[in-house]
């Protein structure tokens, strides 16, 4: 008999919901989220089972890869954002959307993301950790120059405040709680430009921009840096379809 089966994973649960090729629930049971448990529940149905999908939330690593290492090589990743369109063939009395997941499958419609490699996810996270940093740099630099408009009505511009100096603020702001949260700007900013740096001194060392996107270097404002984010974020060029 084939089976399928749905997970819907949660921050410290996971229900999975198994049903048949023609929508018949033969299974359905919540469990905590430890790999060894789940992997015990499925056992008796590994044989049979045609596909397994899991939902792509946040915290989806540990458990595609444990199904993955544990010899399911029928694991999907379902796409949430693209699920809403097939909302309307839920069944009524769905508690869980296992099913609800296990069921598009079936139908081959599921809308379905892109696993990763294992091996190459690191790095990818880690440019979207630099990313993150950059953000999070960017946001204390417009704080400050907003704090320094609106005590002195002078426009600073970023470059000018990526060399400032507590002297300069001093000079700027006089006011000794005003200079305090200024400082705190600039020492944030500080800190944050090292460690991007150390970040991207990684990843440097860990990618080769391949052929594909060397040509990428040719466009105005695409720098090293990022070409490989955009390679990691991309990963394997076939899954888009020719054209796209």
């Amino acid at each position: 008999m084939e089976l399928y089966a749905g997970l819907d994973l949660h921050s410290r649960n996971t229900y999975i919901g198994i049903m048949d090729k023609e929508f018949k629930r033969v299974f359905g049971k919540r469990v905590s989220n430890k790999l060894p448990l789940i992997l015990k529940i499925l056992d008796p149905f590994q044989n049979q089972l045609e596909g397994i999908v899991v939902e792509s939330t946040f915290n989806w690593y540990w458990l595609i890869d444990g199904l993955m290492d544990a010899g399911y090589q029928c694991v999907h990743l379902a796409n949430p954002s693209a699920i809403k369109q097939y909302e309307g063939i839920k069944h009524t009395d769905d508690q869980y959307d296992s099913f609800f997941l296990a069921q598009m499958l079936i139908l081959g419609i599921l809308p379905q993301g892109y696993i990763y490699p294992k091996e190459d996810r690191p790095v990818r996270d880690l440019a979207r950790k630099r990313l993150f940093l950059v953000r999070h740099k960017t946001s204390h630099i417009l704080s400050l120059q907003s704090l320094i408009a609106r005590c002195s009505g002078q426009r600073v511009s970023a470059n000018d405040i990526r060399k400032f100096t507590v002297e300069d603020l001093q000079q700027l702001l006089e006011q000794e709680y005003i200079v305090l949260s200024a400082q705190a700007n600039l020492d944030t900013i500080v800190f944050l430009k090292q460690q991007i740096r150390q970040l991207e001194k990684a990843i440097k060392n860990k990618v080769k921009l391949n052929k594909a996107f060397q040509q990428l270097l040719t466009v105005p404002g695409i720098g090293l840096i990022l070409a490989m984010t955009i390679m990691l974020e991309v990963g394997d060029i076939g899954r888009f379809p020719p054209g796209h």
